[in-house]
């Protein structure tokens, strides 16, 4: 029943000036997420102080056995070179939007100026060479190399397929109030406001305000990372087909590999 008045709400919210338009759409993410939580969802606000199981993951496994010696190796990074120093920064940096700074340790991917990027120290064409598939990666094995630095099998591939399957169900509610949003409102503020919405059942926030000691973040970190990885294409192709087309969208389809999956629903 509130949707009709959100909806109207957020048509104003895209006609607003744009020094305006920034500050109202904030004050309008906040709303639907408030009413989601206190009106729209009871069931789903159950749901999420529940102890469901996590979906059995060969991935998350993986990394399981990683952090530990991953935690050992930063915690010894810190005590012996913790007061070297890694550069210099100038006001022309600052100015310019940190550009060139050093400020983060990040494992994941590289870009050099003249190699290019590289993900977990391999080059597009290693990828290209040695993962599974037809000389093209798909998502699953980016992931897992992405999060594990190894390059995984066709097994482990199809592992994280199946495990995004199961996490790919919408939270109640969630294709209403996308549809509910203007097609005038811009696709990229579509995807921040539904993005948002799938906050109400984070289990980061739950297991933070539950106090979980800081070695054990990365567990509920990664649910969330996966549920929404899992979810993102969904969204994408409603807003998509909302906005450039008639609003119908194909079925999910478990047969089919992430990326197939949403290239379906496009």
């Amino acid at each position: 029943a509130h949707l009709p008045c959100l909806a109207s709400l957020a048509r104003f919210v895209a006609d607003l000036p744009g020094d305006r338009f920034h500050t109202a759409v904030s004050v309008l993410v906040t709303m639907f997420s408030r009413l989601a939580y206190r009106t729209m969802l009871p069931a789903a606000r159950v749901a999420r102080f529940s102890t469901t199981a996590a979906p059995a993951s060969a991935l998350r496994d993986r990394v399981s056995s990683l952090i530990p010696e991953t935690q050992k190796e930063l915690k010894s990074l810190v005590e012996e070179y913790g007061d070297v120093v890694v550069g210099d920064v100038n006001v022309s940096q600052v100015v310019g939007g940190a550009r060139g700074i050093k400020s983060m340790l990040w494992l994941g991917s590289n870009l050099d100026a003249n190699e290019g990027i590289r993900f977990r120290g391999h080059t597009i064409p290693d990828v290209q060479e040695h993962f599974p598939g037809d000389g093209e990666p798909r998502p699953e094995s980016l992931l897992w190399l992405l999060l594990t630095g190894d390059i995984p099998t066709a097994e482990q591939e199809a592992a994280v397929t199946a495990e995004l399957h199961e996490r790919a169900a919408l939270p109640a509610g969630v294709e209403e109030m996308v549809n509910a949003l203007p097609k005038t409102m811009h696709p990229m503020t579509q995807l921040c406001t539904a993005v948002l919405y799938l906050q109400q059942d984070s289990k980061f926030q739950q297991a933070y305000t539950d106090g979980i000691h800081k070695t054990k973040l990365w567990e509920p970190a990664y649910e969330d990372v996966m549920n929404l990885i899992a979810r993102i294409p969904r969204v994408a192709a409603l807003i998509y087909r909302n906005t450039f087309h008639d609003g119908k969208i194909a079925d999910y389809d478990s047969s089919l590999d992430y990326s197939a999956n949403f290239a379906r629903q496009l």
